[in-house]
């Protein structure tokens, strides 16, 4: 029985028959940005050639272009909300046939175990998911994870077969000074991504010096330049609340795909139904103007390449039968996907042990956690949101007083802020101002919150927060709209507080559920309860909420309410 690369040595040189041979397609060259003519030669779910062959199985594109499959530089599988079974159904049919996903969302969780289990899960499913390990859990120090991740726990993380490197190194001005803890992580490998928003001159040179190579977090033209010019590789994110194609696109035009690759970073799970995933930006980016072979070029070749995976990108001898048959250069929707050269059969279930869910830990919590006293008479600090991005402004105001309690203000579009540590039952809890939801009534509240995920809630009165949240505990985790004591909508999420176990349609109804109670409650942004769960990063400037207060992300420390 001969090996299976002596086989495919046989089948390339027209000694032996193919398992599969895709006919009268127009094959995609990405190592040429051109289109080719010839048979696909598949066996054992790899390409032996292209040329002219004979099979044992034909496939007849007619006419079709043959592209490789999409690859998602870097996502997070949890902001999908979805079981990996369910979220490999949605998107293969859009063309993704890998991501690379950092699950630092579990990590904060349920720590190492958690990402060992979702690891050996995502062994059962079609989809090829790769990871990488996470570096910042928790994200700052101003974060309370269930318990922080040692350089020991990353380096076991390192040794599993489908752990790529390091994954976002998120504590940016941790690494620019210098800080032991971060240096001992980066010591780990030579494989990094990076996440640096808003850094630039020094400071960018520093990062990169210290070996990073990657930046999702750019969200001006001129930030991805200087990210370039640094030889680093630029992803270029379209999320669900952070959305940056547009903006970065002109760089594509510019110096062509290069060092370019795309990336969804944060999708929910009715942005991929109704969008798409990798494949809505390579439309976009056509639709813009940019070339298809481009736009082809940063969804397959660029992320495989970036990550070292060179078995994976190019419709080219030696690499994996990831095909996609497409109809046109314009919608991108692809007519067949083959994985491994074969079409997607039924994709089965995946076991969820006791121990993943039930992780929320809150004790008894009454409005009064909720209040603001205020004895000054100067201003108070406001997060602003910014329309379409993840990061904020950092603002200041008169806050509207009664009785000596800082209030909600709809008039002012100034809502209240909390995040209430859920891991351990501390009982800590921080309170805070945000202006732009445009909340007339109720609370949003969710245990997603990036990246402790602790529970954070956004009201216009204290009872209200105070019933979202204890919902959320009954719950087990998710997302909640509430008008008054009143649970109008919700998605409960009792894995890790962060995923469905029901299917994806039940998940897609009962999130568009949501977001039409929070529009039903004055709110007026897009992906709100995404946005929400951003508010609690304390590594994206400018101001942002954590259990333990409020933070001032470009000065990296905690800061009162009142300015002073």
């Amino acid at each position: 029985m001969p090996s299976p690369l002596a086989r495919r040595l046989a089948v390339a040189r027209g000694d032996a028959p193919a398992d599969l041979v895709v006919r009268n397609g127009r094959i995609f060259s990405v190592f040429t940005r051109e289109w080719l003519e010839g048979d696909i030669a598949i066996v054992d779910g790899t390409i032996a050639g292209i040329g002219a062959y004979d099979g044992t199985q034909t496939l007849d594109a007619e006419g079709r272009y043959v592209v490789p499959g999409f690859v998602d530089a870097h996502m997070h599988l949890e902001s999908s909300q979805l079981l990996v079974d369910e979220f490999a159904r949605l998107v293969l049919p859009f063309g993704t046939t890998a991501v690379v996903a950092d699950p630092h969302e579990i990590a904060n969780v349920l720590g190492t175990d958690g990402v060992h289990w979702l690891l050996d899960v995502c062994a059962e499913i079609p989809l090829d998911v790769w990871f990488m390990a996470s570096s910042s859990v928790p994200a700052s120090v101003f974060e309370s994870p269930r318990r922080a991740l040692s350089p020991g726990d990353l380096d076991a993380l390192l040794r599993r077969r489908r752990v790529l490197g390091l994954a976002e190194m998120m504590n940016f001005p941790g690494v620019i000074a210098g800080d032991e803890s971060e240096l001992a992580k980066l010591a780990l490998t030579r494989h990094v991504d990076g996440h640096a928003p808003g850094v630039s001159g020094r400071d960018l040179n520093a990062y990169v010096a210290a070996g990073i190579r990657s930046d999702h977090e750019a969200y001006t033209a001129d930030e991805g330049r200087e990210r370039l010019r640094a030889g680093m590789w630029l992803l270029i994110r379209e999320g669900s609340a952070a959305r940056n194609l547009q903006a970065l696109l002109p760089l594509l035009a510019e110096y062509g795909p290069g060092r370019i690759a795309f990336c969804t970073d944060d999708r929910e799970p009715e942005h991929i139904t109704d969008d798409g995933h990798i494949n809505s930006m390579v439309r976009d980016a056509v639709a813009a103007g940019i070339p298809p072979e481009d736009a082809l070029v940063c969804a397959t070749l660029n992320p495989a390449s970036w990550h070292g995976l060179q078995h994976l990108g190019a419709v080219a001898p030696g690499y994996q039968a990831d095909l996609l048959l497409l109809d046109d250069l314009e919608t991108f929707l692809p007519q067949t996907v083959l994985k491994a050269g074969k079409r997607v059969g039924p994709i089965e279930g995946v076991p969820v042990p006791d121990w993943v869910r039930q992780t929320v830990r809150i004790g008894a919590l009454g409005p009064e956690r909720f209040r603001l006293p205020w004895t000054g008479t100067g201003k108070a600090r406001v997060i602003g949101l910014i329309p379409g991005q993840i990061v904020t402004a950092s603002l200041e105001e008169e806050p509207t007083v009664h009785a000596g309690e800082v209030m909600a203000d709809a008039g002012r579009d100034l809502a209240k802020l909390a995040v209430v540590e859920r891991h351990l039952g501390t009982g800590r809890v921080g309170l805070g101002l945000v202006r732009g939801f445009g909340l007339q009534r109720g609370a949003l509240a969710s245990s997603v919150a990036h990246d402790a995920h602790n529970v954070v809630v956004v009201g216009m009165n204290d009872a209200s927060m105070a019933a979202a949240v204890r919902r959320l505990a009954n719950i087990g985790g998710g997302l909640v709209a509430v008008d008054g004591a009143d649970v109008v909508a919700e998605l409960p999420l009792p894995i890790a507080g962060l995923l469905s176990d029901a299917p994806l349609d039940e998940v897609v109804a009962r999130s568009r559920e949501l977001v039409a109670a929070a529009r039903a409650l004055g709110c007026s942004v897009d992906a709100p309860f995404q946005l929400l769960s951003f508010l609690a990063l304390s590594v994206i400037p400018a101001l942002k909420l954590t259990d333990r207060g409020l933070v001032d992300v470009d000065r990296f420390t905690l800061v009162p309410l009142e300015v002073e």
